[in-house]
């Protein structure tokens, strides 16, 4: 199946191939949710069949919206095929941009809307094995931490969310665990 997303050719926004895009490094448009839990984030790690960052911990779900699909609308159906979670209301946490090496002369050049959702850990989760090899609740502070000391483990877009937004995406929760 070919999945066309959002890009940038020549400065027009245009629908690339999604394998192209990432080739190519072209910037394109991107969704990523974070569930939260208090202090805690719900994390997951890619399935070990995904094209590029195969078996990397990251946040609750990332994907890139269809040509001609909204971002809040496209979060909440990620949300649902990756771990088979319904009935949460995400919210616009961020609008941000980067670019980073994913491994197999693959780039993300990506264009992303931040949404942060709110819930219980005891949310009923089903993980898509296709897309999702695990997840785990994690700690802020701790998240923080794993990523520090083992940097390998993460994907490229988390780490950079960390460092370079964590304030923005995670507010007060962020700011708490800041030495």
């Amino acid at each position: 199946m070919t999945i066309m997303i959002p890009a940038w050719v020549d400065g027009t926004l245009t629908p690339v191939e999604k394998l192209e895009a990432h080739q190519k490094g072209l910037r394109h448009k991107a969704v990523s949710v974070f569930v939260l839990d208090g202090d805690a984030v719900l994390m997951q790690q890619r399935a070990l069949s995904k094209y590029h960052t195969p078996g990397l911990w990251t946040n609750t779900c990332c994907t890139h919206p269809a040509w001609d699909e909204a971002p809040l609308d496209c979060a909440i159906r990620r949300l649902n095929e990756e771990i088979g979670v319904t009935g949460l209301s995400p919210q616009h946490r961020h609008h941000l941009e980067y670019r980073a090496d994913v491994g197999g002369g693959l780039t993300e050049h990506e264009v992303v809307d931040v949404y942060v959702a709110e819930t219980s850990a005891d949310l009923s989760i089903t993980e898509n094995p296709d897309e999702v090899m695990a997840v785990e609740w994690m700690r802020f502070g701790e998240l923080q931490k794993r990523v520090a000391e083992e940097p390998k483990r993460f994907t490229p877009w988390l780490k950079i969310y960390l460092r370079d937004h964590g304030a923005t995406i995670f507010g007060d929760l962020a700011a708490a665990t800041v030495s």
